[in-house]
């Protein structure tokens, strides 16, 4: 009698890498978040783009483990950056935040409309959109509502 040895059926659960998914606010484009990255504002001490988050993530070691950040701009997420590690952020208030260290490489990516929502949510890595290819992402950005209509329609 053969038996099924595969992971799953034994129970064991593979690790597997885990994105994030978070708004980007304020942005108008991919350019306004370089911008905004390229300020001393946008870095942490080490001088690496940080983002500040209130909640820290449960699946810490799968996102480390070769996942990105993936932002929505206008609706749409146009753009990623790899997750290098999570500091912790105190600013004196006595509430313990997540910086989300991110290496300063901003990927673009195909679009792929969301939805709004508040915080960050975790994105698998079968549902997160490619990355465009290198000679794509130097042309001239289309807005990203053209984008989401171009994506939705298979055509981007």
């Amino acid at each position: 009698m053969k038996r099924n040895l595969d992971p799953v059926s034994i129970g064991v659960r593979m690790s597997a890498t885990l994105h994030l998914v978070k708004l980007c606010v304020g942005a108008e484009s991919v350019e306004d978040l370089c911008d905004w990255q390229a300020s001393s504002r946008g870095n942490g001490p080490d001088g690496l783009p940080r983002h500040v988050t209130r909640m820290w993530p449960k699946r810490e070691a799968e996102v480390v483990a070769g996942g990105s950040l993936y932002w929505v701009i206008k609706g749409v997420v146009l753009a990623r950056q790899r997750i290098l590690r999570f500091d912790p952020v105190d600013r004196g208030d006595g509430i313990r935040r997540c910086g989300l260290v991110l290496d300063r490489e901003v990927v673009r990516t195909e679009a792929m409309p969301k939805r709004p929502f508040q915080g960050w949510r975790y994105l698998a890595a079968k549902d997160a959109p490619r990355d465009l290819p290198a000679g794509r992402s130097a042309g001239e950005a289309l807005p990203p509502r053209l984008e989401a209509a171009l994506a939705e329609i298979g055509v981007r």
